[in-house]
């Protein structure tokens, strides 16, 4: 990106921790799903983020639209920091700031019609002077994302997943937001769909000028809507940059041991590819490494990596975590 863009987000050394302690008479227990995470997305960008399942991704993007409350850190929205806001500030926050839910299934209300679930953050927000105003503009929406008209006045439950996504997608549409978390939009979803959605995105960002957080577990469709990404560990943010570069030069061993376990549509190019199994544990959030967090299954690690946790550093157009790289 270059440096007349404006950041519209401003995430530095954000964590979030939950108390899983079972019972009074028991050691405390503390998941650090989001570890001293930062990074900056700018406006009319794609931010994707990547990694294993269980890896903080979805915790940190519930964190960004005040889900979750973090730990400690700064959240900047638009220059002003949304960490510690409440009540009304909150309510005026999140009508810039909206998500898009990983399952479209239970993130609809199965009681309400399509037109009364696009309606409702418009209502919240005292969006329109007239419930008149307010139709007019959901049929705009269901237009814009794909559908029909006539489907103001059915239930979720008459829709496929990708239609329901169509509809979660005009819902974080409704109060005109800034921002929107993208968390897993197309995992539910059949392969087949998957492509739409992703393009659906796209040509709504080219629209409206909207800036996305994308968070997902497949490189290669994050690769395609990303201009930037970063890939996450237990909670760290190991590497970040351009996407092509990530993509096809990546720099810290567990971005290299993801894309090698991209599938090959081609059977000839597949067989001839070796694939990383990564092999050791894999660490609890409960009671993370001393050092690296990927230090147990790295087959490059070092007695440095057991003991020292690296600091993210600069290389080239990458920002990496890694012992291996610094000078």
């Amino acid at each position: 990106m270059s440096e007349q863009q404006k950041v519209i987000l401003s995430v530095k050394n954000l964590k979030t921790y939950f108390d899983v302690t079972k019972g009074i008479f028991t050691k405390k227990q503390i998941v650090k799903a989001v570890d001293d995470v930062s990074f900056d997305v700018y406006e009319n960008e794609t931010f994707g983020l990547v990694g294993e399942s269980g890896c903080g991704k979805t915790t940190l993007g519930r964190t960004i639209v005040k889900l979750y409350e973090p730990e400690s850190g700064s959240i900047e929205f638009e220059g002003q920091d949304i960490a510690r806001l409440k009540g009304n500030q909150l309510i005026s926050f999140r009508k810039d700031m909206q998500m898009i839910f990983q399952d479209p299934y239970a993130s609809l209300n199965p009681r309400m019609t399509v037109g009364e679930i696009i309606k409702e953050p418009m209502i919240i927000h005292n969006i329109y002077n007239t419930d008149a105003e307010r139709e007019q503009r959901v049929v705009e929406l269901l237009k814009i994302v794909g559908l029909k008209p006539d489907h103001i006045r059915r239930y979720p439950a008459e829709f496929s997943g990708g239609q329901r996504q169509r509809i979660g997608i005009a819902r974080a549409l409704a109060v005109n937001p800034k921002f929107i978390v993208c968390d897993e939009p197309i995992s539910a979803l059949d392969v087949s769909i998957q492509a739409q959605v992703v393009n659906l995105l796209k040509d709504i960002q080219k629209e409206m000028g909207l800036s996305y957080l994308f968070i997902a577990h497949d490189l290669s469709m994050v690769k395609h809507i990303s201009d930037r990404i970063g890939v996450m560990y237990l909670g760290h943010m190991v590497e970040m940059g351009p996407a092509n570069d990530v993509y096809h030069r990546p720099l810290h061993p567990y971005t290299t041991a993801l894309l090698s376990a991209i599938p090959i549509p081609d059977p000839d190019v597949a067989k001839n590819k070796q694939r990383i199994v990564l092999g050791g544990e894999v660490p609890s959030p409960i009671n993370p490494p001393k050092g690296c967090p990927f230090c147990t299954r790295c087959t490059k690690a070092t007695e440095r990596c057991n003991n020292e946790r690296p600091e993210p550093i600069q290389v080239g157009t990458r920002i990496v975590a890694c012992h291996l790289y610094e000078r």
